[in-house]
């Protein structure tokens, strides 16, 4: 690890991460009073892994303790999500547009010491590194993205079909307080059907981290946070993606996606990355949406070959 962090009063160390040997959770101040939980640990090349919704950091325990023998791996809990700060959400969602979610990940590795890293990001998180690789290209060196398409194509070309996979894009950006308090009367129902109808693979989310889930997502602040994450999804993020116009992403990109999973079946997914993108490669793995529980080795092996080319 470098030795900047221990020098630094915004880097608060705490305890070993549960789940996940050989990592050290921390609290960092990136400003404007947003701090970050994260978990980190290894030596080596940084690389950052950006989680999704439902879940935290913790969803990278399978693999992250094998990548750090290669790699410092900085696995963070995203603004509104986990142990991480839950700010409101501001006018027009701002606050949880992925250009917000984005500059917290960029300002977190730069108190960590890193001005140049690679980038893993699954579902939210894909979102959020997507952005990232455009608003601070100088800072991705290498991304990938895992079971998704592009936010903006994926809500250009919804149909009946992706409504019926994907309903709670269009619940959560409902009107608070519709989805919260529709969610929070039953969270643990309504975590459990939604982890267990997207995993193909029985048994991938053991019950330890189940529980480490749950006990973020009982957390009304934590509901809410998710509603606003996806309000800006279909409202100030889709303006800055139009705003992007020709805009590519510059860093090459690894599109990884489950060949069980909704995104595989209804889109062509090397090339919706193709259309974002100019060095797009990438394929799909034997389980559902969540790769890195489902099928970590072969996630993992894909991984760890992308991220050793060197930019």
């Amino acid at each position: 690890m470098p030795d900047r962090p221990d020098r630094s009063p915004a880097v608060t160390y705490l305890h070993d991460a549960p789940l996940m040997p050989g990592f050290r959770l921390m609290d960092v101040e990136i400003g404007e009073g947003v701090r970050l939980r994260a978990a980190m640990g290894g030596s080596g090349p940084p690389v950052l892994l950006l989680h999704g919704h439902p879940q935290t950091h913790v969803t990278w325990r399978k693999i992250a303790p094998q990548l750090a023998r290669e790699h410092t791996v900085v696995a963070p809990d995203l603004r509104g999500y986990g142990d991480s700060s839950k700010p409101d959400g501001g006018p027009s969602h701002v606050n949880y547009s992925k250009r917000a979610m984005a500059a917290d990940q960029v300002a977190l590795m730069a108190r960590l010491g890193f001005a140049r890293f690679g980038v893993v990001g699954h579902d939210r998180g894909g979102r959020v590194a997507h952005r990232m690789a455009l608003d601070h290209a100088g800072a991705v060196e290498r991304l990938a993205v895992l079971d998704i398409a592009p936010t903006l194509t994926m809500y250009e070309r919804t149909d009946m079909e992706f409504a019926r996979r994907y309903f709670w894009w269009f619940l959560l950006i409902q009107d608070y307080p519709l989805p919260e308090r529709l969610i929070g009367a039953d969270p643990e129902f309504f975590l459990n059907e939604h982890i267990a109808a997207q995993n193909k693979v029985p048994g991938a989310t053991e019950p330890a981290a189940m529980a480490a889930y749950l006990r973020c997502y009982r957390d009304p602040a934590t509901l809410h946070a998710i509603c606003e994450d996806y309000r800006a999804a279909a409202t100030i993020d889709l303006r800055h993606d139009r705003e992007d116009g020709a805009q590519k992403v510059a860093a090459p990109l690894l599109a990884l996606w489950g060949g069980r999973g909704t995104v595989g079946a209804l889109y062509d997914v090397l090339e919706t990355w193709r259309e974002k993108a100019h060095d797009v490669a990438g394929r799909a793995i034997d389980c559902g949406h969540n790769l890195q529980e489902e099928a970590p080795a072969e996630t993992l092996a894909a991984l760890r070959a992308f991220l050793r080319k060197r930019s």
